[in-house]
């Protein structure tokens, strides 16, 4: 009866942390895809890019000449670089996607 109990306490315990990995239903979720995304609008939140990361981000999405980085009250990056052979604002949020107006 004592290892019947055991096991249970034990497949219980097993179960439960198989539904916490489960759960990736988060709004702000982790970047997980490397590749670069290119996005109509950026999303506000925590930055956590450096601005050598988030220059080298804009730029595996085609940009050249990244420059005037800034991080602004939203926790986006922002600033201007060249594609196509015009000068654009281009800017980078949280999520690691890629705007350009």
């Amino acid at each position: 009866m004592h290892k019947q109990i055991i096991a249970a306490a034990l497949a219980a315990t097993a179960t439960t942390g198989a539904l916490a990995q489960a759960n990736t239903g988060s709004h702000n979720p982790a970047l997980k895809n490397p590749a670069v995304q290119t996005t109509a609008m950026t999303a506000k939140g925590h930055n956590s890019f450096t601005e050598n990361q988030a220059r080298g981000r804009i730029a595996r999405d085609g940009y050249t000449n990244v420059s005037k980085l800034m991080k602004n009250q939203n926790g986006v990056w922002q600033g201007t670089a060249m594609k196509g052979g015009a000068k654009v604002n281009v800017a980078l949020d949280y999520k690691g996607n890629v705007t350009n107006h």
